[in-house]
């Protein structure tokens, strides 16, 4: 598989193989971004801990693990980031935790944020994985022929289920959609 790292404003680029085996080595991630067509998917910014505490309610961000400042920070400089790269994105959805609501909403302030379940994390009830991660899959292979980019702010688990790859807190992982699924064109981060 393909390793390669680079600095574009602000961002960090790793390109890797695809998901189905096949490599992208002639144009990097964000290039391809900037073209449209793709699918971001965002892992939350910062938050700390791990899981959800006892009495999790959707809805009750008192029950659920938040974003830090500097995760609040995280996010938006995300955001800043990805409009300085010239990346235009058309259409945000979200898992309902907080923590990827308000990534979303720090991140892409001009962007109505769709909350969407199949974005909602497994991690303490894998009973879901499976369904949800069709239901991604579903979300990426619908966005092909698009101009703009569709931004999925999700969790690890979820983002691992999809693509295999282990994203760090607020890091990017770029799709393009394709007949047979999508192929990853690499991951991004701060």
């Amino acid at each position: 598989m393909l390793h390669r790292r680079a600095l574009l404003g602000g961002l960090g680029v790793v390109w890797l193989g695809t998901a189905q085996g096949r490599s992208q080595p002639k144009a990097p991630a964000l290039g391809l971004l900037r073209e449209g067509g793709c699918v971001m998917l965002v892992r939350h910014a910062r938050a700390p801990g791990t899981g959800d505490p006892p009495g999790f309610r959707i809805g009750d961000c008192a029950t659920q693990r938040n974003l830090s400042a500097e995760g609040r920070e995280q996010a938006a400089a995300l955001g800043r980031s990805l409009r300085e790269a010239g990346i235009r994105i058309e259409a945000v959805r979200s898992s309902r935790w907080c923590r990827a609501l308000d990534t979303a909403r720090l991140a892409f302030p001009d962007i109505p944020v769709e909350p969407d379940p199949a974005l909602d994390s497994f991690f303490g009830d894998g009973s879901s994985r499976d369904r949800q991660t069709e239901a991604a899959r579903a979300l990426v292979a619908g966005w092909r022929g698009r101009s703009g980019v569709l931004a999925l702010v999700t969790h690890q688990v979820n983002v691992t289920a999809l693509t295999r790859l282990f994203p760090a807190e607020g890091e990017i992982v770029a799709l393009r959609p394709t007949v047979a699924g999508f192929d990853t064109l690499g991951q991004i981060r701060l």
